[in-house]
């Protein structure tokens, strides 16, 4: 019995430690507010396009984003003046694989309830600079979208 239950302990602790691992360096160099500067991807003159579902890409360029590492959440604001004014708390992480995953939230609802969020990789990160990189389907071919943020505060 008592082997059994060492067993169970072994499984039960390797199974936990088989999540992602965050990267606490990355993630609190992030703290404070950061705008966009540039949104870019190829063709950026003939087609738009969309970002996170709701907007187009071309819309995040002046908006701020607050990250609050110690808990992950934090807030987006388009203030564009080319498009609909926009706000919305986020919860969001980056694993130790240089990976960005970001939820929208609804403040009534805890994150954990929020099935959708988005995948982005990481580059370029300094003290006041950072990319993020999403990868879009436009017209059956895998786009890059360049989110380039920079330090306000």
């Amino acid at each position: 019995m008592k082997k059994n239950l060492l067993i169970l302990l072994v499984a039960v602790a390797s199974l936990v430690s088989c999540g992602p691992k965050l990267n606490n360096a990355a993630q609190s160099d992030l703290k404070g507010d950061w705008t966009v500067t540039t949104v870019a991807y190829n063709n950026s003159d003939i087609f738009q396009v969309n970002a996170f579902g709701f907007t187009k890409a071309k819309c995040l360029e002046g908006s701020v984003w607050n990250f609050i590492p110690n808990n992950n959440k934090g807030s987006m604001t388009i203030n564009n003046a080319n498009c609909t004014y926009y706000e919305t708390p986020i919860v969001w992480t980056i694993t130790s694989g240089g990976k960005f995953t970001l939820k929208f939230v609804d403040e009534s609802l805890k994150a954990k309830n929020v099935t959708s969020g988005y995948n982005l990789d990481v580059t370029n990160q300094t003290e006041t600079s950072f990319q993020l990189v999403d990868y879009v389907d436009v017209a059956g071919k895998s786009t890059k979208v360049v989110y380039q943020f920079q330090k306000i505060n």
